[in-house]
């Protein structure tokens, strides 16, 4: 019996390796124009960006592919009546299963660790080397035109030269935090994309500041500019953050609930104490008001997310619950009818309900806790009544 379940799993780790292997090819270059097409300029760098795509396809790839392995492997062996033939000699069904059961529980843990840490691990290599080219690309509009500016973030950089990655004599213009126009000079500065703190730093020597109107605001013998990349790259997504860093953040964000909660309370205290009771409600509330709904909003989401993530490598198995059962009921149709048989239901059912509740837990209008198990909830629901099936007959 062991020896029938041996040769039972390695085939579907031989099916199951060469079609990951084709699926994954084929989505690699999909994923890698979704990444170049908003970043041109990337150059050679491509060849660099694809080793990363890789796992942040895996986690969506390998539950299909267990599921067309599971088909393949069971229809096949329905198919020559060797299922029937086991029943025959007194092996109960489930035995046949559980290889497919097994690989779908080893997928299940393979397929979290890749979504928890893999992909967070991709994206910020593949930032990072969106962002080092980004960084050529400044470097050499600078050394061509001698001038670039952001509107966006409202500075201007002129420049004599760049040397070796180095700005010769440059002049920034940008407002400071307390919204006054200021013009530094510098002999030289180094400039640097830093992808981790979404920043541009520039690094003056021999700097010399002025504000609007012609007064010297101070002399620097080294001096750093930090502006904001964030509408290069825009703000981190909760699934390009692990597990523990998600849950920092909401310790964070529970953090600042309580110091605005406290702010709030002290601002409504002193309102009452001077009488001004028109201001109750005023500016200061609605701003209160306004960043508690972000902190909440941000919460929800980063909690579907954390719920969404266990679910969705639980799929592994409850895909091979299914689809192994449902291939040995229809033994005598060929594996890609079979398959396209199992799989269409769980493209119009299974897909549309998970993107569903994860929505409706993003804003809050269920509980990821147990909502984000729905769609699995229906595979093991039908996986039931054809095991019952197999079982029977």
């Amino acid at each position: 019996m062991k020896l029938l379940q041996r040769q039972i799993l390695w085939e579907l780790l031989r099916v199951f390796t060469l079609l990951l292997l084709g699926l994954t090819v084929m989505l690699v270059f999909v994923g890698l124009l979704q990444h170049t097409a908003d970043q041109p300029g990337l150059g050679v760098r491509v060849l660099h960006i694809m080793p990363y795509i890789v796992p942040s396809l895996l986690p969506f790839t390998i539950p299909a592919t267990l599921l067309l392995a599971v088909t393949v492997v069971y229809g096949r062996m329905a198919g020559d009546l060797e299922v029937t033939a086991a029943k025959a000699a007194g092996i109960h069904p489930l035995k046949l299963l559980m290889p497919a059961f097994a690989l779908g529980s080893v997928l299940t843990v393979a397929s979290f660790g890749l979504t928890n840490r893999a992909i967070p691990w991709a994206i910020t290599n593949i930032e990072t080397i969106i962002t080092q080219a980004m960084e050529d690309i400044f470097l050499d509009l600078l050394g061509g035109q001698h001038y670039i500016s952001d509107p966006w973030e409202g500075y201007s950089i002129t420049v004599q030269e760049v040397r070796d990655r180095e700005l010769i004599k440059p002049t920034i213009r940008f407002r400071d935090s307390n919204h006054n126009q200021l013009t530094m000079k510098s002999e030289r500065a180094t400039v640097k994309f830093d992808v981790t703190d979404r920043k541009v730093k520039l690094r003056l020597e021999e700097a010399r500041a002025t504000m609007s109107g012609g007064q010297q605001s101070g002399r620097f013998v080294e001096h750093e500019l930090e502006f904001d990349l964030q509408q290069e790259l825009g703000p981190k997504k909760p699934r390009h953050l692990t597990i523990d860093e998600l849950q920092d953040e909401i310790a964070r964000l529970s953090k600042k609930e309580s110091l605005r909660n406290l702010q709030h309370d002290q601002e409504m205290a002193m309102l009452l104490m001077t009488g001004d009771f028109d201001q109750l409600e005023g500016t200061v509330s609605k701003q209160i008001a306004r960043e508690e709904r972000f902190a909440a909003l941000r919460k929800q989401r980063i909690d579907a997310e954390i719920h969404s993530r266990y679910a969705m490598a639980g799929s592994c198995f409850f895909f091979a619950l299914l689809g192994g059962p449902f291939a040995v009921v229809q033994a005598r149709r060929q594996f890609i009818t079979s398959f396209i048989m199992v799989f269409l239901p769980i493209l119009l059912v299974y897909y549309p309900t998970t993107f569903l509740v994860a929505n409706l837990a993003k804003t809050g209008t269920v509980d990821a806790w147990w909502s984000a198990w729905i769609p699995n909830l229906l595979l093991a629901a039908a996986a039931y009544f054809v095991l019952r099936r197999v079982i029977r007959h």
